[in-house]
């Protein structure tokens, strides 16, 4: 059995961005490193980390972990279209693993997964199907937030159970760094009703937006936001890129010292590194689970405050 792990941002603007971020050919070169390197790592498994932007779970029904049975990934800005390849044994070998060891996800035999998930997957494997993934979700977007120390012991327990497999297994977080895309994916009752009816319902209100309308509103608005950012409408400052966050965050987990996450303060994490900080849920399990599986020190590949994509882009991998 081995584990490789990755850990990387994701962003629609990388798709539509007005301006290339200083650091594009350095970034576009560390994504391409890592896809090589999975490549030759060639896993049989996929157990990808993501969360989602409204598109798969609402607030009528919000779980702290959710893991796909089988999965479809919506066609929003940033993301790619197309049904996964689950091996839903397998995933639902994992779910009863977790729950025999205290850990209580929740499981769906027809997850909607979106740009959270099948960006990563799609950069670094090539597409959503060439290798089986099992997608695991959890809430990084709205109150209630998981605390760090539950996403931590939930990728130590998967990282115990990938240990057992004696398969190759590509361990991938999707997510983060700082960022604060709250001008897509307002707070809830800070948007416009049809907004909040979305968020809420998922379209079952009858004052919501349709599927369809929230992806062509996020197409829309995010052509909108890059041109904004280009003419300095949007700065760094109004996003939270915090470079000093991110660092901090970099160290600890480079370091392994996941269990120091577990006493971390989220909403002073949120006011320094924005709410997209809080996607590093997914670099924390899947390191816990790469450790757990007896995976070596992450290394820190690239990072980059990039403005032009709304993010602070971080990349980081372990062997």
């Amino acid at each position: 059995m081995t584990t490789s792990l990755i850990c990387a941002s994701h962003s629609p603007l990388l798709y539509c961005y007005a301006k290339q971020p200083k650091d594009w050919d350095l970034m576009q070169q560390a994504y391409k490193d890592r896809a090589e390197a999975v490549k030759a790592f060639d896993p049989e498994l996929v157990i990808a980390f993501g969360s989602d932007h409204f598109n798969g779970f609402f607030l009528k029904l919000m779980p702290a972990f959710c893991i796909g049975i089988e999965a479809t990934a919506a066609a929003d800005i940033g993301g790619f279209a197309g049904k996964l390849n689950v091996p839903s044994e397998t995933a639902i070998e994992v779910i009863n693993y977790l729950r025999q060891n205290d850990i209580d996800p929740a499981s769906s035999s027809d997850m909607t997964i979106d740009h959270a998930f099948s960006q990563t997957i799609h950069t670094m494997c090539g597409d959503l199907n060439s290798k089986p993934v099992i997608p695991i979700f959890i809430n990084c977007i709205t109150e209630p937030y998981v605390p760090f120390r539950r996403s931590r012991l939930m990728g130590e327990t998967i990282g115990k159970f990938v240990k057992i497999t004696k398969k190759r297994v590509l361990l991938l977080a999707s997510g983060g760094m700082s960022h604060h895309p709250t001008r897509y994916y307002p707070e809830i009752n800070d948007g416009p009703e049809e907004v909040t009816a979305w968020q809420k319902s998922g379209g079952e209100d009858a004052q919501s937006l349709t599927q369809k309308e929230w992806i062509h509103r996020l197409e829309v608005m995010h052509h909108e936001g890059a041109e904004m950012i280009a003419q300095g409408e949007r700065t760094a400052k109004d996003m939270r890129l915090n470079k000093e966050a991110d660092r901090r965050f970099i160290e600890t987990l480079t370091n392994f010292e996941l269990t120091d996450f577990d006493t971390w303060n989220q909403q002073e994490l949120i006011k320094e590194a924005g709410i997209g900080s809080m996607e590093l849920h997914t670099w924390i399990a899947a390191s816990a689970a790469h450790k757990a599986a007896g995976g070596n020190k992450p290394k820190l590949d690239f990072y980059s405050v990039a403005p032009e994509i709304g993010i602070a882009a971080g990349i980081v991998h372990g062997d």
